[in-house]
């Protein structure tokens, strides 16, 4: 088995495993990241997005052969605590999370969609959140969230 080979927030990174086991299990198990959650199993979900280039993708059902060469961006990729993303600081301004199980996740798909999208509509976040499951009910925080980072995008 060779090693497959992708740059993970930035980093070239190298990961010797069986090619078809979920990027999910090797990003959490192999490489000790814990932004993106187990939680269906089955990419229903979202709770363990992360963007593959610029699609947010479910990596509970993303087979580790199709990141090869490829450009992997977790939560903990988007920034830290010294330089937080927009999407970050405007999750904590608007108070956008009870749990935080779903938060990663939902960073994520708000990310991707501000890539594609840089001045999205209440409509446009609330379709790009819409792969997203959250239990605790702070969906119109979190939209609300999304468009407050990408109006600081805008100005920036």
């Amino acid at each position: 088995m060779s090693a497959i080979r992708f740059r993970l927030n930035g980093v070239e990174t190298a990961v010797d495993a069986d090619p078809d086991r979920p990027l999910l299990d090797v990003l959490r198990g192999e490489l000790g990241l814990t932004g993106p959650h187990f939680g269906c199993g089955a990419g229903e979900c979202g709770a363990c997005h992360v963007l593959l280039g610029d699609r947010a993708v479910t990596s509970c059902d993303t087979p580790l052969w199709s990141a090869a060469d490829q450009d992997i961006t977790t939560v903990e990729g988007l920034g830290n605590a010294e330089r937080p993303h927009p999407l970050q600081r405007a999750f904590i301004a608007e108070q956008a999370m009870q749990c935080g199980y779903c938060v990663p996740g939902i960073m994520i798909s708000a990310a991707a969609l501000l890539r594609q999208n840089p001045t999205p509509t209440d409509a446009d976040v609330r379709a790009a959140l819409d792969r997203n499951l959250c239990r605790c009910g702070s969906h119109n925080r979190m939209i609300r969230a999304v468009l407050r980072a990408a109006g600081e995008m805008a100005a920036s």
